[in-house]
């Protein structure tokens, strides 16, 4: 008769450094794309936060160039944004006049790698999705091999009291890449596209290239933008959460 107290253990101890240890790793490579850069956060309820975006795997940073004192007079250097916030977020903005030299250079080297990618960018990428599409072939014969042993092995009873761990394990495996295949976009990458974004009651269109997208986000870059309808556009990259924005039209 196995030792239950000591697998429960085990399978306390395993799920817990496995889990840190890729939630440690895991960011999302939209968010990913724009850390380091000033970037604008536009929320739904339209507060404006400016500041150099630092990325966590459990959130934003965005790090002030000067410190202000808020309503209360105290002093601020940084706005914090938690992961269980982002659906406050409207867009994530990168105007293209608020990059210092270096950065603008840089920029212009991810665009043109990201328009109409070449042949071995492109061969990188189905190499990905076939990664991407074993991962999930391999996580369901998993479920499969778990629940029948469940049913049919001496090791079921014990499977079954540890299924709270099993499933941890199985969810931060699962998210560790951090993006969902999806055919309809692939074929739109790199491509200029046109993006439809909900702003309250209101939907509005962008014209721009799709640089990436994830289970949670959407990058377009070089598109004319604008905070409030009566100000003038402004060249900017965004990235917004595809809750409420969608890739509506191939622009080209």
């Amino acid at each position: 008769m196995p030792d239950t107290f000591a697998i429960t253990i085990i399978f306390i101890v395993l799920s817990t450094v496995v889990a840190a240890f890729i939630r440690r790793r895991r960011r999302d490579k939209c968010l990913k794309d724009f850390a380091g850069y000033m970037v604008t956060l536009e929320e739904t309820a339209g507060k404006i936060i400016f500041g150099k975006l630092n990325v966590e795997n459990t959130g934003l940073e965005f790090v002030y160039k000067d410190k202000h004192k808020d309503e209360d007079g105290h002093d601020e250097t940084s706005f914090v944004l938690y992961k269980y916030e982002y659906p406050k977020i409207a867009a994530l903005i990168r105007y293209h006049d608020q990059l210092s030299q270096s950065s603008k250079k840089i920029r212009e080297k991810e665009l043109k790698r990201a328009y109409h990618p070449g042949l071995l960018r492109r061969l990188k990428r189905k190499i990905q999705n076939v990664f991407k599409t074993v991962r999930d072939s391999v996580m369901e014969v998993v479920n499969i091999l778990i629940s029948h042993a469940k049913k049919a092995t001496p090791a079921g009873a014990v499977l079954t009291s540890q299924d709270k761990y099993v499933s941890t394990m199985k969810q931060e495996l699962m998210g560790s890449a951090g993006a969902s295949f999806e055919p309809l976009l692939e074929r739109y990458i790199g491509k200029k596209v046109v993006l439809e974004l909900i702003k309250g009651d209101k939907i509005f269109e962008y014209c721009g290239v799709l640089k990436e997208y994830t289970a949670e986000f959407i990058e377009i870059m070089d598109v004319d933008y604008r905070v409030e309808e009566d100000k003038p556009t402004r060249k900017a990259d965004l990235v917004v959460l595809s809750k409420y924005g969608v890739v509506r039209h191939l622009g080209e």
